[in-house]
């Protein structure tokens, strides 16, 4: 069975807000990314660089759903298959929005499980680092790396 997970967070922004934190590269180098190269629209190739990770990381958008949806891909270590993420932005009302991500792609072996598990916990960071950034105007990341 192919690993897949999916994690999700309630942040107190209108969904437009939240959106725009993810696909604007100033807003999400202030709290997720070290630097995106440019802005997520469909079709597009954007790298991103981590402090923690070494490099810059291929990330293909495939689809944008203004406000509502982000799809992108990118490679799995070391043997080119590609890494589904699936962001879904979901309005509770006006000022708030339950953000849902998923991963998919992993084949069934110990070392794909554990890589997935692993994305899964930096997702979850992620979210909760958008929150606090798009909440409180925290960057949580700020002086976390190695």
């Amino acid at each position: 069975m192919e690993p897949r997970y999916r994690v999700q967070l309630k942040i107190r922004k209108p969904a437009a807000e939240v959106f725009d934190a993810v696909v604007n590269p100033g807003k999400l180098s202030s709290y997720f990314v070290q630097a995106a190269s440019g802005p997520m629209t469909e079709g597009v190739t954007v790298k991103w660089r981590f402090a923690e990770v070494p490099g810059e990381h291929d990330v293909r958008v495939c689809r944008i759903v203004k406000d509502e949806q982000i799809t992108l891909e990118w490679q799995a270590a070391g043997d080119g298959r590609q890494i589904r993420v699936e962001m879904v932005f979901q309005p509770l009302d006006a000022g708030a929005t339950m953000v849902e991500i998923s991963e998919s792609g992993w084949r069934d072996t110990p070392e794909d499980v554990k890589s997935s598990h692993r994305n899964a916990g930096g997702w979850m960071h992620m979210m909760c680092c958008m929150k606090a950034y798009l909440e409180y105007g925290i960057a949580l990341r700020a002086g976390g790396a190695r």
